[in-house]
């Protein structure tokens, strides 16, 4: 799922103008939003949308959920080859990384629907663009969000994936281009520098090849300890009402049908 986003990753607000013609609309939408935030009520519409899947389904999504994470997440800087793009956000979606966010700078983000096998249909990713140097911007988002940056790169003679100490608090997993690898800006805001171990004489692994291996590895140890890597319940909640809507044909009629009996 593509996040509507705007240069700085965030969501962008579509704001309804209140001339007469409108002002109806606008209040239907505004007792609806009132409405839809309360966990009773949301609770209620994923009852209702779930009905129109099939148990199997629905079981599915129970269990998924309770296996997301958003205490890691992956930050694909600049790439631009569409398989490598499209195995990393395969491989996220495997391990129940929630959130990708995706910067653009010189490259475009392209996504090779034959490598992720549906996968971006389960996931949040939030693309940073509009501007020649993204790179910055998105770091501080994430920092604002509490997330600690840390880089992949082989030139640094910092600590392995696997000693990683995860206690500390999230961590946003930065990967940088196939050639060049992380950015300067990325250098210059990193918290912390992880590299792989490698034994032979070639520079680095291929980019999905990382992502896969250091995600193997902090998804272990996230899931084998006692910090607090599942969603909220409030969370779990809105992801399963969206894939409830990713299932249906027609989410959009089925939402409508629920609006309707609540009378709005």
């Amino acid at each position: 799922m593509w996040e509507h986003a705007c240069s700085t990753g965030l969501p962008i607000v579509w704001h309804i103008h209140t001339g007469s013609p409108l002002l109806k609309h606008k209040r239907i939408l505004l007792n609806k939003n009132n409405l839809f935030m309360d966990p009773i009520i949301r609770q209620e519409l994923y009852e209702y949308l779930a009905r129109f899947i099939t148990e199997n389904k629905r079981s599915k999504i129970e269990e998924m959920v309770r296996l997301r994470t958003r205490y890691l997440t992956v930050v694909l800087e600049d790439i631009y080859q569409p398989h490598n793009a499209s195995a990393v956000l395969r491989t996220c979606e495997c391990f129940g990384i929630q959130d990708v966010h995706i910067i653009e700078n010189r490259n475009k983000y392209t996504i090779n629907p034959d490598v992720v096998m549906g996968s971006t249909k389960w996931m949040n990713m939030y693309k940073y663009s509009g501007q020649a140097n993204n790179t910055p911007e998105a770091l501080h988002h994430l920092k604002k969000k509490g997330y600690r940056i840390v880089a992949s790169t082989p030139h640094r003679n910092d600590i392995t994936i696997e000693t990683l100490d995860l206690n500390p608090g999230k961590i946003a997993l930065v990967i940088g281009t196939e050639i060049d690898g992380i950015s300067q800006d990325v250098f210059d805001m990193a918290d912390e520098f992880v590299k792989i171990p490698m034994f032979g004489f070639t520079e680095s692994f291929n980019l999905s090849v990382t992502a896969a291996m250091c995600l193997h590895t902090l998804s272990n140890k996230l899931r084998s300890s006692n910090l607090p890597w599942q969603l909220p319940e409030s969370d779990q909640l809105e992801l399963k009402i969206e894939w409830c809507k990713n299932i249906l044909s027609k989410p959009h009629l089925v939402e409508a049908e629920f609006w309707k009996e609540k009378g709005i």
